[in-house]
């Protein structure tokens, strides 16, 4: 099963707001997900990103593996996609 960290979209019509999700890479863009973890808000300036910095780490660490656009949020909250890959591989 690939894990994957995506954006889900919610909202209106043009009027989007995303949540972080991980969930099973065969499933769509709005169906089923495994957690939550953060949401994303392009419409507010500037746009508002929330993200559990401790469980992004957990799933990466067990291998998950974001999307670009969830990448580059991370990148900006601080998460480090490479070390928390280098910590998974350590702890087993």
């Amino acid at each position: 099963m690939a894990v994957k960290i995506r954006l889900r979209r919610m909202g209106a019509k043009h009027q989007p707001f995303y949540r972080v999700v991980v969930a099973d890479g065969r499933s769509p863009q709005g169906g089923r997900f495994i957690e939550e973890i953060g949401t994303y808000d392009p419409t507010r300036e500037p746009a508002e990103v929330h993200i559990e910095t401790a469980r992004a780490l957990a799933w990466l660490a067990k291998g998950a593996q974001p999307s670009e656009t969830v990448k580059a949020l991370f990148r900006r909250q601080g998460i480090g996609v490479a070390e928390a890959s280098a910590q998974g591989e350590a702890a087993q």
